[in-house]
């Protein structure tokens, strides 16, 4: 997505330690046009896949969730990180690292919104490793659902997320791909 493409190259700033800051547009302030225009994009590349739900993790992957949520007709659940009293007592729950909060964090639905026989679209802010992705495919499957395609607005190819969810044998589709991020560069994928 070149839109997407020319932000990062513009405004992304490399960390260092894989860490890529997208914090202008993404992450602490969200661009509600570029969210729209990847919201298309995910509902073009996923509109055959018959999902019935979209979820995805709080907080940073919720606005291109429910972009894609509105240009597909979907409602959109989204892991939360924490339990509020609201939630039944009895949940699904699993954990997952966390690379840029350097720590493992919850992930938890409620059982009142992901149900068994659903057909689940996740959609993230990024791909790396893919422990967060594997984390909401883990809910999805103790709800009985069934994962049928994941998009993330960003995947990092050095990090192995693809391969670690090849084993979920299901269409992965990135709308960037950042190929190399050594020293202060951030080299994307034509």
């Amino acid at each position: 997505m070149q839109l997407l493409k020319e932000r990062i190259m513009r405004e992304g700033k490399n960390l260092g330690d894989g860490i890529l800051k997208v914090d202008g547009f993404i992450n602490h302030q969200v661009d509600p046009y570029l969210m729209n225009e990847a919201g298309k994009e995910f509902a073009k590349i996923f509109r055959d896949l018959g999902a019935t739900k979209i979820l995805t993790a709080e907080i940073s992957g919720i606005a291109p969730a429910v972009s894609t949520g509105f240009h597909m007709g979907l409602p959109v659940i989204y892991a939360r990180k924490h339990k509020p009293i609201t939630m039944p007592d009895q949940v699904f729950l699993t954990l997952a690292p966390s690379h840029t909060k350097g720590r493992t964090v919850e992930l938890i639905v409620s059982p009142e919104y992901l149900a068994g026989g659903e057909r689940v679209l996740i959609i993230d802010d990024f791909l790396a490793s893919g422990a967060t992705i594997l984390g909401l495919a883990r809910l999805a499957v103790a709800a009985g659902a069934i994962v049928v395609g994941i998009g993330t607005l960003i995947e990092k190819t050095f990090e192995g997320g693809r391969v670690a969810l090849s084993k979920l044998n299901v269409p992965v589709e990135s709308l960037v791909k950042v190929t190399n991020m050594e020293g202060e560069k951030i080299s994307l994928a034509d």
